[in-house]
């Protein structure tokens, strides 16, 4: 899939890290692979703010079933999906094992400068280079999906989510909503 370029031999080079070293010089990098209902998101690092316990959203009125609702996090309502809903599929029920993971906004869209997405789980951090991570041929997905492509990592899969998309997705739904 040409939406796996982003993950090229030398790692991410959709996500900036901060730091004086050229993307094109990391040669591995650290990730979080979260768990979902049946699958996995596999995101670097540096793009989550903190993984919090499971609090029941505060609904936003006619907005669609991916929109989880609002959290209170550092002070400020964050936006909260479940991942899996905006895929189109059964969004799980909340366990006792359900997180949110709050990912810092890679744009300015979203007011609190974070947004939470629920998990099955707490993630793992895994190291991530070249020689463990390679695009997954199997599965492609079209070009506005909340899913870049996948990634086979040994044996499993993980997909990558596409958190810009993520990020205007939930914005345009607020502004809606608002």
């Amino acid at each position: 899939s040409t939406r796996c370029s982003r993950w090229g031999p030398r790692g991410v080079t959709g996500y900036r890290r901060r730091s004086d070293v050229a993307a094109a010089d990391i040669d591995e990098l650290y990730g979080l692979l979260v768990p979902l209902q049946a699958e996995r998101l596999i995101v670097p690092r540096a793009c989550v703010a903190e993984v919090i316990a499971w609090a029941p959203p505060e609904a936003m009125p006619g907005a669609p079933s991916w929109y989880a609702g609002t959290v209170a996090w550092n002070g400020r309502s964050i936006p909260v999906i479940s991942f899996e809903g905006t895929l189109g599929q059964a969004i799980p029920e909340a366990g006792g094992r359900t997180r949110i993971v709050v990912f810092h906004c890679l744009g300015a869209r979203l007011p609190a400068g974070a947004f939470g997405v629920l998990t099955q789980g707490f993630p793992q951090l895994v190291r991530l280079n070249p020689d463990v991570v390679k695009p997954d041929p199997v599965r492609s997905f079209p070009e506005r999906s909340p899913a870049l492509c996948s990634l086979r990592m040994v044996n499993e899969a993980a997909l990558v989510p596409d958190l810009e998309y993520l990020e205007s997705l939930i914005a345009d739904e607020t502004s809606v909503a608002a």
